[in-house]
């Protein structure tokens, strides 16, 4: 029985999108969800070209559900970035997500954030989403960056239609972020609320990616 129902928890996730800045096709990049039951392992995989430089992105983060608090929270994350901004960056946290121990290219720093939970972007993602399927219209969450604790304010906005290879016309819900990055989120109910695509609203750089396929296992309502 208890295999049974571990096979049952057990979904993953697949989302490839295209990557654009400035409105020029420059890479590409795929994030894959393994689900057992209330814990995730989710890899993200991109490669682009950057101002000119060939640029290749590796993340994996483990994620798992808080009882405590009620939320998705970063257990450890691993990325490894070459070309632009080249790094190696291994994250530890600990005390239900408020303490991080960075470990970046050997040199170890440890953060503390009060209140909220540290995560990585990916669990951010799916902290989003749920919070979205709760109705929420406004909340903040904060991303362990390389050498910093970010803290960011979402603000949902309304719904609006859109034409998205090769779906066709969806319903997008847009997720406006502000802090350290000012990026627009777009995520549609048609599609498990997954994110379609997000705009990163740079000063130098007009950054996109654009979801162009799309397949799950998993329940609509995970």
């Amino acid at each position: 029985m208890r295999d049974a129902q571990d096979k049952k928890a057990q979904c993953s996730r697949r989302s490839d999108y295209d990557i654009y800045l400035s409105g020029i096709h420059t890479g590409t990049m795929s994030r894959t969800e393994q689900w057992q039951g209330k814990r995730a392992v989710v890899t993200s995989d991109s490669q682009a070209s950057i101002l000119g430089i060939g640029t290749r992105y590796r993340q994996r983060a483990e994620l798992s559900w808080s009882e405590a608090t009620q939320e998705w929270i970063t257990q450890a994350f691993h990325q490894q970035v070459s070309g632009f901004r080249a790094r190696d960056m291994q994250v530890e946290f600990s005390d239900n997500g408020r303490a991080a121990r960075v470990a970046l290219d050997g040199e170890v720093t440890d953060y503390r954030s009060k209140d909220k939970a540290l995560r990585d972007v990916d669990t951010l993602a799916i902290e989003m989403r749920r919070l979205l399927l709760k109705g929420r219209h406004q909340f903040a969450l904060v991303r362990q960056a390389s050498d910093a604790m970010e803290p960011y304010q979402f603000y949902v906005k309304s719904p609006q239609p859109s034409q998205q290879t090769p779906w066709g016309k969806l319903t997008l819900v847009p997720v406006e972020q502000t802090g350290a990055e000012e990026v627009t989120y777009y995520f549609a109910p048609e599609l498990d609320y997954q994110l379609i695509k997000a705009r990163y609203h740079g000063i130098l750089l007009q950054g996109l990616i654009e979801l162009n396929h799309y397949s799950s296992s998993c329940d609509s309502a995970s």
